[in-house]
């Protein structure tokens, strides 16, 4: 891999500080705060124009087991179950010492930052681990989500905060979550539910009138929000538009960093080192197709600014970049649409549509491959290991016309909203029947009559003996909320039209990065620390190991990581 050197240290520095920051997402955000708690100067620098990262347009969900919180919201826990879950799911991709680190520090963290900062979260009272029958797994408890956020609060910094993906927007630009959509589905149903909406679109039509979006924040816009407004209130400069340039390093020691401001090189003195949170290396061709399974491909939903500038920096300051993990990214199912314009609009198929009753998931050969309704990142590997022996990129996500109109797929919205855009634009296949939708994409007629003829014999079974969908707590989570006896997760694919969207193996962010320590301390090549030089977020190798145990596990490290980089950067000389 190519990328920047170190450079020989400057006449002069344009300024000096304690820490940099090289990234305004969680980690670093988090990193910066801490540092700053402790009595340090910092700065952040970000490459984009935006705060936030890949925090701001993510779910938001925090994994933090053995909190008081999730003790509250009935689910006691010990270190000592979510060290045994962690090595049934994690196993020996990741080293005890850095599982232990992070499941020691997570709760302390947590009560440091709500002590110190804006951020607030709240621990989910029924959320199951992603393999909820594994030894040591939690029926909830241990995701947390951070409380909603007004984003008036910011001020005129409300304009610089990334805005969510569009597909965790309605009515364009209003925030919702799972609950909230469950509540605009029923309003004409449920008086509750009436109300619910109805405080939602009020407050949105407010918003419009003086801002470019609506001002109540939800999942990963709240979090980044809360840390941002921390930040703001700490007095931690922020410089956007300031990409990262070269490490500056003496005697074996990162003392500062060259970024790009304004049109000109800055030089900065770290006088106790530099973070490096930049968000790995989703949008770096380069490494996608050295670290990935084949194809790569180009599908992300990560900002198109995370290109891997955080690992080259490390790598020219003596860094190792580990690739040997379960998996180098956090793999995720997703459909694209091209619009007119060239515009390409990815959307992520996450937890909504793919639990539900009456959806299958399809490979070239018109035959199922996987448990639609396991977790984004166990559906994206059985898309590489089904296109080992069968064309399975991309694959097929159908439906019937009574799925559609009640759930949705992909970019359509469901309670029977319009989708003949989509139709039309080719993201929406629809057929008159089964055939005449197997013709279109290109699928055996016979093969697909016959796997769909299956799947409702299961369903009317209530049991799927072939892939178990369904079959788990975790999986009936997310299946129709309204089926209280019986399998919430399975239903019948049977009246006509029917529809499909395909679907890339795409991935929500990357797992592979700069080896650390427990202290997010930069390791060499001979496994010592590089002085200076720490790295937290997805820059840092996953603590998980490439692995997927539960929702939050990437924001989960990044607090932590980043609030252990800061402690140790305060009290290092």
């Amino acid at each position: 891999m190519s990328g920047p050197a170190t450079d020989a240290l400057p006449a002069t520095f344009d300024l000096e500080t304690d820490v940099i920051c090289v990234g305004a997402g969680a980690g670093g955000m988090s990193a910066a705060l801490t540092a700053s708690i402790e009595g340090l100067a910092a700065i952040i620098v970000e490459k984009t124009d935006k705060v936030g990262g890949s925090t701001a347009i993510s779910g938001g969900a925090v994994w933090i087991p053995n909190t008081d919180r999730g003790t509250a919201a009935g689910h006691p826990d010990t270190l000592e179950r979510a060290k045994l879950y962690l090595d049934r799911i994690v196993g020996n991709w990741s080293s005890d010492a850095m599982k232990l680190a992070y499941l020691e520090a997570g709760p302390k963290m947590l009560d440091y930052l709500e002590r110190h900062t804006a951020l607030r979260l709240a621990a989910r009272a029924y959320s199951p681990d992603y393999y909820p029958d594994t030894e040591g797994a939690s029926l909830g408890g241990r995701s947390m989500d951070p409380l909603a956020f007004d984003g008036r609060q910011l001020g005129a910094h409300f304009a610089t905060l990334r805005d969510p993906l569009p597909e965790f927007t309605v009515l364009g630009g209003m925030m919702v979550t799972m609950t909230d959509v469950y509540h605009l589905l029923g309003v004409t149903r449920s008086l509750a539910s009436w109300k619910h909406g109805m405080r939602l679109v009020a407050r949105y039509a407010a918003d419009r009138l003086r801002h470019h979006r609506g001002t109540r924040l939800v999942l990963g816009n709240a979090l980044a929000a809360r840390l941002y407004k921390s930040v703001l209130d700490r007095g931690i400069p922020v410089w956007l538009d300031s990409p990262a340039q070269r490490l500056l390093v003496e005697g074996g020691r990162v003392v500062g960093l060259v970024v790009a401001r304004e049109g000109r090189e800055v030089a900065i003195r770290a006088r106790r080192g530099v973070v490096l949170a930049t968000g790995g290396f989703p949008h770096d061709p380069e490494r996608r197709a050295a670290l990935l399974p084949h194809p790569a491909g180009p599908w992300s939903m990560a900002p198109a600014g995370n290109t891997g500038d955080g690992l080259r920096l490390g790598e020219a300051a003596g860094a190792v970049v580990r690739g040997a993990n379960a998996a180098n990214v956090f793999h995720a199912p997703i459909s694209i649409l091209t619009k007119p314009d060239g515009t390409v609009v990815r959307y992520p198929h996450l937890v909504w549509e793919r639990a539900k009753p009456g959806l299958i998931a399809v490979n070239g050969a018109g035959r199922r491959f996987v448990n639609e309704s396991t977790s984004y990142h166990e559906f994206g590997l059985a898309m590489h290991e089904s296109h080992r022996s069968v064309p399975s990129i991309p694959v097929f996500l159908i439906c019937d016309a009574v799925f559609l109109r009640r759930w949705g797929l992909g970019l359509v919205l469901p309670g029977g909203r319009p989708f003949r855009k989509l139709v039309k634009a080719g993201y929406l296949v629809e057929g008159r029947t089964l055939d005449d939708l197997a013709r279109q994409l290109g699928l055996d007629g016979a093969a697909l009559a016959e796997t769909v003829a299956s799947f409702n014999r299961s369903a009317r079974e209530g049991r799927d003996a072939a892939f178990g969908k369904g079959g788990d707590a975790y999986n009936r989570y997310l299946g129709d909320p309204t089926i209280k006896d019986g399998n919430p997760c399975l239903g019948t694919v049977e009246t006509a039209p029917f529809y499909a969207v395909r679907v890339y193996p795409g991935d929500i962010g990357t797992a592979g990065g700069v080896v650390t320590d427990e202290n997010a301390r930069v390791l060499d090549r001979d496994g010592g620390p590089i002085p200076g030089l720490y790295a937290v977020g997805n820059d840092m190798n996953s603590v998980m190991g490439g692995t997927y145990p539960g929702p939050g596990i990437t924001l989960g490290p990044a607090l932590t990581f980043g609030w252990l980089a800061g402690l140790h950067l305060a009290r290092s000389p």
